[in-house]
């Protein structure tokens, strides 16, 4: 997160929290990979909680690495597959279902994509001021191209979602990522992170309202 160990940790604990409250609002297994997002989200923060820790000393190396990987496994890995294929799951009307699989086809593509990306060139994480910056030597190419890919992955996926006001989750995120791009530009993955996760509590608010009926 892009402040202070204790807002990591304390984002961490809310998120987990919420997530096991929005993952008992589930009545069916479809569900559950649309539902765990805010729990995976607390994982997450907790990763990045570690690495204020960790970061300011070497004798950590190790832990901080580790909790790096953990970090960019979620943000560049998990979440362009998790959102799409969530919200292909909960879906039970086919109106939607052609472009729903082409989107997750697209996060899958993503996700393996930087899993090699990710396994082959280096990553390291940076206190740099008050955020933590995620530094790699992807090739120039890949966030040209890629950014695209992630965003229809992620975003985009939330707008053809037959559940009700699952689009206004899409325009949080969205304006979320707009927002960090402009006054965070060099720690957008850190801060928008951050951010996304607090939003995802929607998430608890839309199945609290719509578990009973998203198997109808």
């Amino acid at each position: 997160m892009c402040f202070s160990a204790e807002a990591s940790f304390g984002a961490a604990a809310v998120l987990t929290v919420i997530g096991v409250a929005t993952i008992k609002k589930t009545n069916d297994k479809s569900q559950l990979w649309f539902a765990s997002i805010p729990l995976v989200f607390g994982v997450q923060q907790l990763a990045e909680g570690v690495l204020w820790l960790t970061l300011p000393d070497p004798d950590h190396i190790v832990l901080q690495r580790v909790a790096t990987y953990v970090f960019i496994f979620f943000a560049q890995i998990i979440w362009p597959f998790i959102v799409p294929f969530g919200v292909l799951m909960l879906d039970k009307k086919s109106d939607r279902k052609r472009i729903q699989k082409f989107l997750a086809g697209v996060g899958i593509l993503v996700s393996s994509t930087l899993a090699y990306f990710l396994l082959t060139y280096n990553m390291e994480a940076k206190i740099l001021g008050h955020h933590i910056a995620y530094h790699n030597d992807y090739p120039e190419t890949i966030y040209k191209y890629g950014a695209i890919l992630y965003a229809a992955a992620t975003i985009l996926s939330l707008f053809f979602s037959n559940v009700k006001s699952m689009w206004l989750l899409g325009v949080f995120i969205a304006t979320s990522y707009a927002i960090t791009l402009f006054f965070y530009e060099n720690h957008v993955l850190s801060v928008w992170c951050f951010f996304s996760s607090l939003i995802s509590v929607y998430i608890y608010i839309i199945m609290r309202r719509e578990g009973k009926t998203l198997t109808k």
